[in-house]
C-alpha cells in the first residue's frame, strides 16, 4: 500500500505532512511513501534526504495515481482533486465547513475524505491532535511577532537611571494557543492576564502565573468535547464592560478565540481600542476567521491612533519546519490507526470514534 503526499500551494501554504524523520515509521508498518518532486526543498530540505529514508520521488500526477491514501496539509486545488481516483482515501485538514460544496463532489467519486481538524478530544486521539500541536507554535509565535513591534522593552529593568516597568500582556482565550501564549509571555517577564469563556481554564491560566479576569456571574461556556461556545448577550456586555477598563493599562493583546466551524466572535470592539495607549499592539491569532478585534485586517498591520493590530492568514508559514515536524507525526498516527496491518489494508470502522468523527460525511 502507498501513501503519497503532493506538493502545496506555496503561496498558501509551506508545511508539508512528511518529513523525512517519519518515513521509516510508515515502512515499519509495511506502507511505501511517494512524494512530488522539490517536495519540502522550500524547508531547506532535498528529495536525496527523502530518498536516503527510503521515500519514492515522483511528478506529481504520478503521485496520484499510484496513492492508496493521498496526505496533506491543506485541500488540493482544483486540478490535482480532479485526478483522484475512485475508493483512494484523502487525509488532511480539510476545512469541510468552508469547502462544503467542494468535499461533496470529490466524496460523490467514492473518494473516503478525513479532516483532522474534526478529531475528537478523547485520551487516544491526543498524539493525533494537529490543533493543539499547531495551536501551541502558534500561541508562542504570536507572542514573539507582538513583541517584536512593541518599542518598548518587556520585563521589568531597574537601572541607575531609572526603572522600567514590565510590560502588561492580555490573552483574550484560553484554550493550547492562548496557553501558550501565557507561557511564553510570562517567560519573557511580562505581567500576564487573560479571560476565556470557559471557567476551567482559569486554573490553568494561574498555574502559569497569569491573572484570570472572571466576568461577574460569568457561566461555563464549554462545549462536551471541551472547545468553547458561544457566549449569551449577557455575557458578551458583562465581559465587554471589563475588558474596557482592563484594556487601559495593557500594552499587548494576543487573541486567540475561535469557535470550530463559526466565524471567530468578536472581542476587541473599537470602542475598547479607543482607549488603549498609543504604542500599544494587538495580535489577532483568529484573522483568518474574521478576527476577535473589530479592526483586524488579514495581514495587514492597522494603525489606530498609533495603536498596532495584525493577523496573519497563517502564521505557521513563519516557523514551517517546527510545524511540519510535529504535523508529520500527527498524520502518521492518524494513518496508523487507520491501516490494519494484519490485513495490510485500510479499514473504514466507524465503530472507531476517531475515524467516525473525522469522516467528512
Amino acid at each position: 500500500m502507498i501513501v503519497g503526499s503532493i506538493s502545496e500551494n506555496k503561496n498558501l501554504e509551506k508545511r508539508v505532512a512528511v518529513t523525512p524523520d517519519i518515513i521509516k515509521k510508515y515502512k515499519s508498518l509495511g506502507l511505501e511513501i511517494c512524494l512530488s518532486k522539490n517536495y519540502a526543498i522550500h524547508l531547506g530540505i532535498s528529495d536525496d534526504e527523502y530518498k536516503a529514508q527510503g521515500a519514492t520521488i515522483s511528478e506529481n500526477n504520478e503521485v496520484i495515481e499510484n496513492s492508496d491514501v493521498i496526505i496533506q496539509m491543506s485541500i488540493p486545488d482544483s486540478e490535482h482533486l480532479s485526478k483522484l481516483k475512485k475508493d483512494q482515501i484523502l487525509v488532511g485538514v480539510l476545512n469541510p465547513y468552508t469547502n462544503e460544496d467542494i468535499l461533496k463532489k470529490i466524496i460523490s467519486k467514492n473518494i473516503k475524505c478525513f479532516s483532522l481538524e474534526l478529531l475528537p478530544r478523547i485520551t487516544r486521539a491526543q498524539s493525533m491532535d494537529i490543533l493543539s500541536s499547531q495551536a501551541n507554535l502558534a500561541g508562542y509565535k504570536a507572542v514573539i511577532d507582538a513583541f517584536a513591534y512593541f518599542q518598548r522593552a518587556i520585563p521589568m529593568m531597574m537601572t541607575a537611571a531609572g526603572t522600567i516597568s514590565a510590560a502588561k500582556v492580555l490573552v483574550v482565550g484560553a484554550g493550547v494557543a492562548g496557553l501558550q501564549a501565557i507561557a511564553t509571555a510570562k517567560r519573557m517577564g511580562a505581567i500576564v492576564f487573560a479571560t476565556d469563556v470557559r471557567m476551567a481554564s482559569k486554573e490553568q491560566v494561574e498555574s502559569l502565573g497569569g491573572k484570570f479576569l472572571t466576568v461577574e456571574g460569568s457561566e461555563n461556556l464549554e462545549t462536551e468535547g471541551g472547545y468553547a461556545k458561544e457566549a449569551s448577550d449577557d455575557f458578551k456586555k458583562k465581559q465587554e464592560e471589563l475588558l474596557k477598563e482592563t484594556l487601559k493599562k495593557i500594552d499587548i493583546i494576543v487573541c486567540t478565540a475561535l469557535i470550530p466551524g463559526k466565524k471567530a466572535p468578536i472581542i476587541i470592539k473599537k470602542d475598547m481600542i479607543d482607549v488603549m495607549k498609543s504604542g500599544s499592539v494587538i495580535y489577532d491569532l483568529a484573522a483568518s476567521q474574521g478576527g476577535n478585534s473589530e479592526l483586524t485586517q488579514v495581514n495587514e498591520v492597522v494603525d489606530n491612533n498609533g495603536v498596532k493590530i495584525m493577523g496573519d492568514s497563517n502564521i505557521l508559514n513563519k516557523l514551517p519546519v517546527s510545524a511540519s515536524n510535529l504535523y508529520s507525526k500527527n498524520m502518521f498516527n492518524f494513518i496508523s490507526n487507520l491501516y490494519d496491518i494484519e490485513k495490510k489494508s485500510f479499514e473504514i470502522n466507524l465503530e472507531d470514534e476517531i475515524i467516525e468523527k473525522t469522516i467528512v460525511k
